[in-house]
């Protein structure tokens, strides 16, 4: 056999070698697809289905952990009606595919060269339909080099993930409480950047063993200050709980709501609806007091908050939870997006000047947490994570599909700033 003959058998074998060991990956529309407009209702999790507008563009996102050539292909295509014109892009780049009813359509639509690592934006649009509606999408083929094993996307809904998945990571910050402190009180201070306000938002400042306080973007019209603690009793529907095990409320403040909640666990709920600023710094006290009667095994959990603009201390509420004797337990702060549709938006919190005060009155400084996220995170189907230190302050992002991340348990250490509270718990409501 010649040189340029083996050449050439080498040169196959090797093309061979690499299409056995290309990845190709299928993306569904339920976990990974969003809209801009408003309250869609065509993203399921079957796909997109009834889409009958081409004013409805839809972006589907994959992260990609090395550049090169990408491969995009529609994947599970039914109830194609008369002609269809769909365009498919990424960075401005479109092809144009036709689907037509009773008739094969491409097996791909296009390829595009990725020039980098990060999150890739692959943008569907309707151009022509002569039925009433376009053709409902499952997913999409994705292969190439680009595509690898660590490509990130939510694979499939088990667990419910096309919910947990589109939401996005959930980010937290372990505030680390020195050993053996009887924590009875716990402080912090929380400001939301301009325009990082997104619907959806929960900003969390004091969260504790037993259930989470903090400031919501509920609408465009509302917002609220959200004070939960869970019950002893493990259930996601407050119906089942047994009285035995229900969160009994002591007190409330004015205009005040408060009530039971489920679906992620079960308990009280208290919810202020009050119009806080993006830009303003907000504070936050708990208190975590168990009953002084060994026989009565309850702790009481009273939230009190802050606002610059009313420049007074609010009573929240305070609720007993039965079947428990503890102090503060587990400080800690995070950031979620609760609705899944603004998934893809981008959202950021400050946390600054946060305090635990213990039961003779000593006033410790928390300046060290551990960065974590949720299983969204953990298991890589989301990697637009972050959290550590923005100046004085620790920080929280998640969402809008940015391409640096933190990696979970990172420790951060704040800078020390002496500015210790100054409350006269006697004179709190």
């Amino acid at each position: 056999m010649n040189k340029r003959l083996l050449s050439i058998v080498l040169i196959c074998m090797s093309n061979l070698l690499f299409a056995q060991s290309e990845h190709q990956i299928a993306v569904p529309m339920g976990g990974n697809a969003y809209t801009s407009v408003s309250n869609d209702k065509t993203i399921t999790r079957n796909g997109i289905v009834n889409w009958n507008s081409s004013d409805i563009v839809y972006k589907v996102y994959v992260r990609l952990t090395q550049p090169g050539e990408l491969k995009v292909a529609l994947d599970k295509v039914v109830n194609v009606i008369g002609n269809n014109q769909i365009s498919v892009g990424i960075n401005n780049k479109f092809q144009t595919v036709e689907l037509i009813e009773g008739k094969d359509f491409p097996k791909q639509v296009g390829l595009w060269k990725i020039k980098d690592t990060g999150y890739v934006a692959i943008t569907i649009k309707g151009l022509k339909k002569t039925g009433e509606k376009f053709p409902d999408i499952g997913g999409l083929m994705l292969s190439g080099s680009a595509i690898t094993t660590k490509t990130s996307y939510v694979k499939n809904n088990e667990g419910n993930f096309f919910h947990w998945g589109r939401r996005g990571p959930s980010v937290h910050l372990n505030y680390q409480l020195p050993a053996q402190t009887e924590a009875e009180w716990f402080y912090n201070e929380l400001t939301v950047p301009k325009n990082e306000d997104v619907i959806g938002s929960y900003f969390m400042a004091n969260g504790f063993g037993e259930g989470y306080f903090g400031i919501q973007v509920n609408s465009v019209t509302e917002r609220r200050v959200l004070f939960s603690v869970w019950s002893p009793f493990t259930t996601d529907n407050p119906k089942d709980i047994p009285d035995s095990h229900r969160i009994l409320m002591l007190k409330k403040g004015k205009d005040v709501h408060t009530g039971e909640f489920g679906n992620e666990g079960s308990g009280g709920q208290s919810y202020l609806k009050y119009s806080w600023k993006a830009g303003n710094t907000y504070k936050f006290l708990l208190r975590v007091a168990p009953n002084s009667n060994i026989r009565d095994s309850t702790t009481t959990y009273t939230a009190y908050f802050f606002a610059p603009e009313l420049n007074e201390w609010q009573l929240i509420a305070s609720f007993k939870r039965p079947k428990t004797q503890t102090y503060l337990k587990r400080p800690h702060s995070f950031l979620e997006n609760f609705i899944p549709a603004y998934g893809a938006h981008s959202r950021k919190v400050l946390f600054n000047n946060q305090w635990v005060c213990d039961t003779k009155g000593n006033w410790i400084s928390l300046n060290t947490a551990r960065f974590t996220t949720d299983n969204t995170g953990n298991i890589n189907y989301r990697k637009d994570y972050a959290g550590g230190l923005d100046g004085d302050s620790f920080c929280l992002m998640n969402g809008g599909f940015f391409n640096h991340f933190t990696p979970a348990k990172t420790m951060f250490d704040r800078k020390q700033n002496n500015k210790k509270p100054q409350i006269d718990f006697s004179k709190l409501p």
